[in-house]
């Protein structure tokens, strides 16, 4: 079984992702492109146990052989749009396969994989303090509810790259709150984008149903990672 495989050198100017480009939620870290490559059949082991657990088989792990079709190195833009070496502006990557459309099996195992990821983060802060959930660690940008609204903030800010996202304005204060509204958004949204050939230029950067949906799950399953190596 051929696994189409795409690689991001320079996220957050320090590793390297590789995407597992048909299965969002699939991804392997590294400090370079070699490091990644060589962590990614333990991140398949790990999907396809994962998915599993939830009683589904997607593919046989052991049938997996990867197939690199692209690198990308992620830059950063100034508001000249620029490259230059530091700023805000990280202009992420863009596969050839991002520009296939959404069909309904895509889109239905996005709901799933939205879902489950959901419970995996509202399981690793059940039970958690107040206090917990607002202490500050040391060398983090960040408290636990801040990577909370980052979280529902970042959704958001990916459905605003299509132009489907509902006002900021009314994006709620609160943590919880705003990762559930936003999710309904998006949970409603994505059954629409079946087909879309929508590709928008935002920033600088490419986007696309397709590109927003890989990018949100995996955003959710990184800091689900994150929180989990805190406690």
């Amino acid at each position: 079984m051929s696994f189409r495989v795409g690689i991001e050198n320079n996220d957050e100017g320090f590793r390297t992702i590789v995407w597992a480009l048909e299965y969002p939620g699939c991804f392997a870290y590294g400090k370079d492109s070699r490091e990644a490559l060589a962590n990614l059949p333990e991140a398949i082991q790990k999907y396809t146990g994962w998915l599993a657990s939830h009683g589904e088989v997607w593919f046989d792990p052991h049938e997996a052989e990867a197939r690199l079709e692209e690198t990308f190195d992620a830059y950063i833009l100034n508001e000249d749009f620029e490259r230059v070496e530091t700023g805000d502006n990280e202009i992420s990557a863009w596969f050839l396969h991002d520009w296939k459309p959404l069909a309904a099996q895509d889109i239905a195992r996005g709901l799933k994989l939205l879902a489950w990821f959901r419970e995996d983060l509202l399981n690793t802060i059940k039970g958690l303090s107040v206090e917990k959930l607002a202490m500050k660690y040391e060398g983090e940008r960040w408290s636990i509810n801040g990577i909370l609204n980052h979280t529902g903030g970042a959704e958001w800010w990916y459905l605003d790259r299509l132009g489907l996202a509902f006002p900021k304005s009314e994006l709620p204060r609160d943590p919880l709150a705003r990762l559930e509204k936003v999710r309904a958004s998006f949970n409603n949204i994505l059954p629409t984008l079946e087909g879309s050939l929508q590709v928008v230029g935002s920033e600088g950067e490419i986007w696309s149903p397709r590109k927003v949906l890989r990018r949100a799950i995996w955003h959710e399953c990184d800091h689900t990672i994150h929180i989990r190596k805190l406690l």
